[in-house]
């Protein structure tokens, strides 16, 4: 049986528990995760006890940057700051969800096929990327 070509909400739920679970093994603050699907509609969102109000917010913009170009938010950030007006019109166009800050990762099957993404928002950019790409990892999908 070929796998679905849709982020499943049991895969969305996995990446939030085990981005969670690295969040805590890494020593990180109180953490927001928001795992997106392709069309950048929220699959799962998971705010821990602590976070404050905004990490959702920008976990779900980082996220949704991730799954609206298909790669890392880092990537993204790199380009905004050599293109900033683009940037800018991205963010104007999509009513401000899309935050290109490091934070999250596209996530994709083994075939290359972009399920969604996800972000996180409480570490920095790099300890917030790491934990999503964990969580990727362990329900068997690939960050990117």
């Amino acid at each position: 049986m070929n796998p679905p070509t849709h982020l499943t909400l049991a895969e969305a739920g996995a990446i939030v528990v085990a981005a969670l679970a690295a969040a805590r093994a890494d020593g990180l603050p109180p953490v927001a995760v928001a795992v997106l699907d392709a069309a950048g509609h929220p699959v799962a969102v998971q705010r821990e006890d602590g976070a404050t109000p905004l990490r959702v917010d920008i976990a779900i913009g980082k996220a949704y940057a991730a799954a609206g170009m298909g790669v890392a938010s880092r990537v993204l950030h790199q380009r905004a700051q050599d293109n900033p007006v683009f940037f800018n019109a991205l963010a104007a166009s999509s009513q401000g969800k899309f935050i290109p800050q490091a934070g999250a990762v596209a996530i994709r099957r083994a075939d290359g096929t972009l399920v969604g993404a996800v972000g996180a928002s409480g570490g920095t950019g790099a300890q917030d990327e790491a934990i999503c790409a964990a969580g990727v990892n362990a329900a068997g999908l690939v960050a990117a």
